[in-house]
């Protein structure tokens, strides 16, 4: 009798486990969207405030109006454009199944903000190995997340790369706080850590290392410096998705990482979006940073939530509206599955590109993966020693765009912008200071692409640019 005993107890236990674990899973998904069997559902607490009222006898669904079968053929027309003769036809059959189908089934219960962005995150923290990450508007909509983290206020000041997009500063220059220009390291373009140093001040609040072209900046000094000064590092990885630095994925490394999936990225999520991450307690409330500071959990009398203040560095600050869509969603997450053979073949053909342009030792090579540096291979740098080419790199772009080679050294020196002048930063003065950036922006550098070609168009760019630099070096 004892072994039976033994039976009945390891039984009883096994069903209050499950049902605590069952108990768990139902207060998750009803957040999303389940019901008590797991199936899908308008929610009884949506994860935002979107009126998603739940069954009733007079509901308030949270999508006003939804997309019928004409809306989802134009969209398909969209996304698969007329590229051969067959097309109308083909066309009319799936017109053909798209009625049908839209006869037996039904639309989503939720549009934004649902359980496909909840899978994303999830699929993004897994991938990187961090603790909180949110799904996002876009990566502008991620850096003002982490400045207002920080606390940046007027006369602040943050340390920027001379060389990137205008978005990585746009929220300090909106808010009146200064932007310190960094030097670039020559070889990669990338912020210059020794410059980064000297240009610490009392009033650094924050740094903001760029990834350019998918190739990690060196982050261990700017993170001895960040620790040395206390000072946030945002990590502008917005080339840089599936880029590797020391063992640790690029976006991981600074107190936040915010990548960019706009159209032109490695991947996408129909044309734009963003992802932030951090292993910092306020991951925890990312959900509020994208969408007013709601707090649904917290109520004021009389009313459904309570609209909160989020806890920066030294104090609250106030959220913005980042809400991104659950289509945005499907197309990152169906994309993240190609992730690892889109850099594979990106990294190919950078390889190839570096063993055709050993050649002519006037093209400097650019730096390639190692056992602790894997870039993303987001562009392929092109650099030009002017003195053995005997010619700079405006020479040389003007000689590959005659060819039809596309090459777009991507980004200018920002100090060099009008909105820059308006706002009283002085050129002269900035470009004393960042010598190595004015003499690659004007002199040495420009990128080409490394995907959507095939054997012929890689065969022909690097042939190009090796005769372009031949010719520059016959032509004095």
């Amino acid at each position: 009798m004892q072994w039976l005993r033994h039976i009945n107890y390891l039984i009883n236990r096994w069903r209050k486990l499950f049902k605590e674990v069952r108990g768990e899973f139902i207060k998750t998904y009803k957040v999303v969207g389940f019901d008590e069997k797991g199936v899908e559902k308008m929610g009884e607490k949506p994860s935002d405030f979107r009126y998603d009222t739940g069954p009733a006898r007079v509901p308030w669904a949270a999508v006003g109006e939804s997309y019928n079968a004409d809306d989802v053929i134009e969209l398909i027309q969209f996304l698969f454009q007329k590229n051969a003769n067959d097309y109308d036809n083909v066309l009319k059959e799936v017109e053909a199944a798209i009625r049908r189908l839209s006869n037996v089934s039904r639309p989503p219960g939720k549009l934004s903000l649902g359980t496909k962005v909840l899978e994303l995150e999830e699929t993004v923290r897994d991938y990187l190995g961090v603790k909180h990450c949110a799904f996002l508007t876009n990566a502008t909509a991620g850096f003002e997340i982490a400045y207002k983290y920080a606390n940046l206020r007027p006369g602040d000041e943050v340390i920027a790369p001379s060389i990137t997009f205008i978005a990585t500063i746009s929220y300090p220059l909106s808010i009146g706080a200064k932007v310190v220009f960094a030097d670039v390291d020559p070889r990669s373009i990338n912020m210059d850590p020794t410059d980064v140093e000297r240009k610490i001040t009392e009033k650094t609040k924050v740094i903001i290392p760029v990834h350019i072209g998918g190739w990690p900046v060196d982050m261990d000094p700017i993170m001895r410096l960040a620790e040395k000064h206390d000072l946030v590092v945002i990590e502008d990885a917005a080339h840089a998705f599936g880029a590797e630095y020391k063992g640790k994925k690029v976006g991981t490394i600074g107190h936040f990482g915010v990548f960019s999936f706009h159209e032109v990225k490695n991947i996408t999520s129909f044309g734009e979006g963003g992802i932030i991450c951090t292993d910092l307690p306020i991951g925890e409330d990312f959900g509020k940073c994208r969408f007013l500071g709601l707090d649904l959990s917290r109520k004021i009398k009389n009313w459904l939530y309570d609209v909160v203040a989020l806890e920066g560095k030294y104090g609250p600050f106030v959220a913005g509206n980042s809400s991104s869509t659950e289509i945005q969603a499907i197309g990152l997450l169906q994309q993240m599955k190609r992730l690892d053979s889109i850099i594979e073949k990106r990294r190919r053909n950078a390889e190839y590109l570096v063993g055709r342009f050993k050649e002519n030792d006037a093209i400097i090579l650019p730096p390639m993966d190692d056992h602790e540096i894997r870039s993303a291979h987001h562009l392929f740098l092109l650099q030009i020693d002017p003195k053995k080419a005997k010619g700079d790199i405006q020479v040389l772009k003007q000689k590959l765009t005659d060819r039809g080679i596309t090459n777009i050294p991507h980004f200018a020196p920002l100090y060099k912008f009008e909105l820059l002048k308006r706002m009283g930063y002085l050129v002269g003065e900035i470009e004393a200071s960042c010598p190595h950036t004015e003499e690659v922006f004007n002199h040495r550098f420009t990128h080409l692409p490394l995907y959507g070609l095939n054997e012929e168009q890689m065969k022909y760019m690097a042939d190009g640019v090796i005769e372009a630099v031949c010719e520059m070096q016959q032509d004095i």
